[in-house]
Parts: structure tokens; sequence; C-alpha cells
């Protein structure tokens, strides 16, 4: 497996690809990004949707071609360890991930909600951030608030939160500064530590340093 490469397709944005492309950097795998002429370039995706990773032999042909956010960030997370063998273990983490995934949904919900809908989409975001918030500050807590939800070590959840944030925070600023202020003002100590222990690793320094830190925004 440590003779594969990837690639990762998704436009040239953070996103919902930034999960995967932290985890094919901590792997320490040879990976390429690529940027899909779009729509141009639709119908020859899996599904007709972005992103697509295609791993390839140390021969340099395709052994596996999947779709979808998720089952991308999980195949890797399995396969370089960053997600425990045990299924009850892979659960506790696979669950805070999840709950991600539904306050994306939320968010997309609120931005493209009708005037006598939007009121009642933004709650709907505010509460699942807010539940997401505690539940996670609680987990990190008792985990020792080092940092990480589970051990020592750099986790899948770790990232996939990490990656979330940064999204919430940074990415959608320009379109919706409010949502912005509004999840960073939200932010607790335990999440400003996970945040700053995952971004100072040096697995992942390859691809943080490439785009503003989520660190010094929240400094600022």
């Amino acid at each position: 497996m440590s003779t594969s490469s990837f690639t990762l397709r998704y436009f040239n944005a953070a996103g919902i690809a930034e999960t995967t492309r932290l985890l094919l950097t901590a792997a320490n795998v040879e990976w390429a990004d690529e940027h899909p002429e779009w729509p141009a370039e639709k119908p020859k995706q899996p599904f007709g949707r972005l992103p697509v990773l295609i791993q390839k032999s140390a021969a340099n042909e395709t052994d596996l071609v999947i779709s979808e956010s998720v089952t991308i960030e999980r195949y890797l997370a399995r396969t370089y360890g960053f997600l425990p063998a045990d299924p009850r273990k892979a659960a506790l983490q696979e669950q805070i991930r999840d709950r991600l995934t539904d306050i994306s949904i939320a968010f997309d919900v609120q931005r493209l909600a009708s005037d006598d809908k939007k009121e009642e989409s933004v709650d709907k975001f505010k509460d699942l951030l807010k539940r997401q918030i505690e539940a996670s500050s609680k987990a990190l807590r008792d985990n020792g608030n080092n940092g990480h939800f589970f051990g020592s070590e750099l986790t899948y959840v770790d990232i996939a939160t990490y990656a979330f944030f940064k999204r919430m925070i940074i990415s959608v600023r320009d379109a919706q500064e409010s949502i912005s202020d509004l999840v960073k003002a939200s932010l607790t100590p335990e999440l400003h530590k996970l945040i700053a222990v995952v971004e100072a690793s040096p697995r992942l320094a390859a691809q943080v340093d490439k785009a503003e830190k989520l660190v010094s925004v929240l400094s600022a």
C-alpha cells in the first residue's frame, strides 16, 4: 500500500475535500490535486460529483476510483491508521464526524433559504452547531484536554474537526461573514486547543502551510 499514489479531483478550493488532503498529507503518500473543468467533465465522474479519489499502483495503473467525500476520508483513515481497527473505537470517532456532516447540510440549507425560511434555517444551524461544540468540548476534556479527541496522537476525527472549523470560519467568510463570526465566537478553549495542536502537527505542515492559518484568524 505504501507504493500507491493518489490523485484527488476537486475544485481549486478547500471545501469538502480538505479533510482528504490533510489525511493524504499525514499519511506521507504521493498525491496530487487535479481540478477538472466544470461542468464539462461532470459526466466523466463516477456519480457526476466531486471529490473523486483515484488510487494507482506502483506500476501506475489505476487500482481504485471512489467518490463521496466521507467515503474517501474513511477509506484513507482506515488504510493509514487514523481510525482504529476495533469497530467500536472507530464508531466513537465516526459519530462525531457524521455530526459535522449534519451541520454542513444545515449550513447549505440556510445559505440557500428563501427570506421567509431564513430565520428558521439559521436557528437550526445554530442549534446543531451549539450541540456539536458542547459534545466535542466535553470529549476533549474527558481525554485530558491535550488537543486530541482520543489518545495523544493525530486521529481522523481530530483532522476532520479542524477542517470543518477552518471551512466554517475561513472558507465561508467572504460569502457569509455573519456565519463565520458566529462560529468563531462559539469556539471553546478546548476547541481552540485542538485547532492549535492539529495545525502545528509536522505531519500536516505541507498542506497547512499552503493557506491562511486558522490559529492566526482566531487570534486576530
